[in-house]
């Protein structure tokens, strides 16, 4: 019978972990064993700091929403509150991005809010306009990509 040389699947294994490890400190980049360790632990932290990025940026909106919600006098609290009370559904990353780009449409939301006006004016208009625009550039980057 012919001689069945092994050890294919085992080297390719190995030789993939090793090159997914370049860059990490001491043996980790260069032992099988220790890099798998490294390698695991190292996609444990990126699983579990994908959550935190997320958290992150919505105290990111948060900060910057109640900072410019200040100027008028307000709290981030009592705004969110009244916003809720008026129906008007925008979420805190678009907050976040008017207050930092336009804040004449959070001046007019922040306005419509304090006289308890609850029918649609200029500045819900711009605030769709704006979501409408921002979706059909992303779907334009969909279909590019």
């Amino acid at each position: 019978m012919a001689r069945v040389k092994r050890g294919m699947t085992a080297h390719a294994r190995h030789r993939k972990v090793l090159t997914l490890s370049k860059g990490f400190r001491g043996r980790s980049s260069t032992c099988f064993r220790p890099a798998l360790e490294r390698l695991e632990k190292s996609w444990q932290y990126a699983y579990r700091d994908r959550k935190v990025k997320k958290r992150e940026m919505r105290a990111l909106w948060i900060q910057r929403i109640n900072a410019a919600v200040r100027e008028f006098g307000l709290k981030y609290s009592t705004f969110i509150n009244r916003l809720s009370k008026a129906k008007i559904s925008i979420d805190r990353k678009i907050l976040a991005k008017f207050a930092v780009e336009n804040p004449e449409i959070l001046k007019n939301l922040v306005s419509k809010i304090q006289t308890g006006n609850t029918a649609t004016d200029s500045s819900e208009k711009l605030a769709q306009q704006a979501l409408a625009k921002r979706t059909r550039t992303t779907k334009k980057a969909t279909v590019e990509a």
